[in-house]
C-alpha cells in the first residue's frame, strides 16, 4: 500500500471511530474491507489514537478563532493524522506530511479545507521550530 493510500484510509478509519464509536481495530478491518493490511496505516491509525490528547493539545494552540470540536470531522482527524507524523513518524519529513495532508484534503474536504489544513499545520510547524 502507498503512503498516500495508508493515509487516506487512516483518515477513513478515524473518521469511523470518532463519528461510529468504533474500536480502533474494528476500524481498521472495516476500512480495509478484505485487503492486506499495512503496517504503516496501521501505525497511523493506532499512534493517532493512542496519542490523540496530546495531538488534540497542540492542535487546539494553533488554532485562531476555532475550537477543535467546531471543525469539519474530516479536517480534524488530518490534522491529527499529519500533527502525529510531524511529531513521532521521523522517517518522513515534515513538508512532506504537511503536503500529503493538503493533498487528502482537497480529495475528502470541501473548498476550504486545504487552506485551512495548510494554515493550521504551518502554524505547527513554526511552533515546532521555536
Amino acid at each position: 500500500m502507498k503512503r498516500r493510500t495508508a493515509r487516506e484510509k487512516a483518515l477513513q478509519a478515524l473518521y469511523t471511530i470518532e463519528i461510529g464509536k468504533s474500536e480502533v481495530q474494528e476500524a481498521i478491518e472495516s476500512v480495509l474491507n478484505g485487503e492486506a493490511s499495512d503496517e504503516y496505516f496501521e501505525k497511523l491509525v493506532k499512534g493517532t489514537t493512542d496519542k490523540k490528547e496530546e495531538i488534540d493539545g497542540i492542535i487546539r494552540s494553533n488554532l485562531e478563532n476555532w475550537k477543535l470540536e467546531r471543525l469539519a470531522n474530516i479536517d480534524r482527524n488530518l490534522l491529527r493524522i499529519a500533527v502525529y507524523e510531524i511529531l513521532y513518524s521521523e522517517d518522513v519529513p515534515v513538508s512532506v506530511a504537511m503536503d500529503e495532508s493538503i493533498e487528502v484534503a482537497k480529495k475528502f474536504g470541501d473548498d476550504q479545507s486545504s487552506r485551512f489544513v495548510n494554515a493550521v499545520l504551518s502554524k505547527v510547524k513554526d511552533s515546532r521550530n521555536k
